[in-house]
């Protein structure tokens, strides 16, 4: 990338992609990047715990993270969660984090209203010119907020829309390059699906269909030619619900995301092809990347995330859940157990979840060690 303010950005992407077998592979890796990577990151203590599952799980105040479609069929009439995510805890950073805030209100009991906010703290950065000289310190922050609308269109069925603002602000006036930087901003919509097939115990069958982050590109100077794609997602999801008795459940869920952004093109050593092919590459438009995330020569299996997780539920009070989440080689290689529990306390609801170390040494897992905690406030009537 062409400026510090990309520079920046590859670094974090670097560091949230990173596996913890990346360091010993031998064959080529490309991953898919794209600007604000943040919003790819999980900020529900409750999906945490279950491997980063959330699209098709019983709806809760932090759907609008994954399903706003979900929300009409809440329990409560209105409900709101926090969250916090300390972040790469295991490279000894201790002023990365994520915060997040999510609520909802049912109009009726056909649609809801909603919103979210996420707030990434990037800690602080020193900026050095080439030959190490420190050129400033910097302390660059993302945050997206959302409103949402969500409706039953049958029994069973229901959609839900978001529209998001996004504001990255990574590197802000003239650094020593003499070159102006500002913050990035955008705007994105999701849209989104639910299927709740569920009998009169709660147990059955529920699927989720959602398209996340649609929207324009992203800049960091007044170069239209620079520019980064949206981290544009299909996300699809499944879950279980297996009813033992009035005080045992379990609930099995599988979530499978793409990104719908194109993979960069491979270099061919010749410095005008890669220039032309690179330029040929940003100025693709938004609707041609998404179609072209499916034709671009890649592996289109190997574009593919998964989280497989279970949820324990007992008597509606305590709760205790795994989960796995995997990632192909080519594409960054993250591969991870995870684990939480909540319980519940009158009208509020504790999560956490940690993600458990894996590796050893240069092969360690920099995301070893995450916690999440969430806090849902359930308000209202049922």
């Amino acid at each position: 990338m062409s400026s510090i303010a990309r520079k920046i950005g590859s670094g974090i992407i670097a560091l949230v992609m990173i596996s913890n077998t990346i360091s010993a592979q031998t064959a080529p890796i490309n991953i898919v990047s794209t600007a604000v990577p943040f919003l790819r990151i999980s900020p529900d203590a409750r999906a945490g715990g279950m491997g980063d599952v959330g699209i098709a799980t019983s709806p809760d105040a932090n759907a609008p993270f994954w399903n706003l479609a979900k929300i009409p069929f809440a329990e409560k009439k209105t409900s709101l969660a926090l969250n916090y995510t300390p972040w790469l805890k295991d490279l000894g950073l201790n002023d990365v984090y994520l915060a997040s805030l999510a609520a909802y209100h049912k109009l009726d009991d056909q649609s809801a209203i909603s919103t979210s906010l996420r707030f990434f703290s990037l800690g602080n950065i020193q900026l050095t010119d080439y030959s190490g000289n420190i050129l400033n310190n910097i302390k660059p922050s993302e945050f997206s907020i959302d409103a949402g609308y969500s409706r039953i269109l049958s029994e069973k069925l229901a959609i839900g829309v978001a529209l998001r603002y996004i504001n990255s602000r990574l590197v802000v006036g003239d650094v020593g390059t003499g070159v102006i930087y500002k913050a990035g901003t955008s705007v994105a919509g999701d849209i989104s699906l639910f299927y709740h097939n569920l009998d009169t115990k709660g147990q059955g069958i529920s699927w989720g269909v959602v398209l996340s982050n649609l929207g324009g590109k992203i800049g960091y100077t007044n170069d239209a030619r620079n520019k980064d794609f949206l981290p544009a997602n299909l996300g699809l999801g499944i879950s279980y619900a297996k009813v033992f008795d009035e005080n045992n459940k379990i609930t099995f869920g599988l979530d499978i995301n793409k990104l719908l952004v194109p993979t960069l093109p491979s270099s061919t050593g010749v410095y005008s092809t890669d220039s032309a092919n690179l330029a040929n590459y940003r100025s693709t438009g938004i609707v041609s990347s998404f179609m072209k995330s499916f034709s671009d020569g890649s592996n289109q299996l190997h574009d593919l995330q998964a989280s497989l997780g279970a949820e324990y539920n007992y008597s509606e009070q305590f709760f205790f859940r795994a989960g796995y989440f995997y990632e192909n080689p080519d594409r960054g290689n993250r591969k991870y157990f995870s684990m939480g529990a909540g319980f519940n306390i009158d009208v509020f609801n504790v999560n956490f979840s940690y993600l458990v170390p894996s590796g050893s040494g240069i092969t360690r897992n920099p995301l070893s060690n995450t916690l999440r905690l969430g806090i849902v406030f359930k308000l209202g009537q049922e």
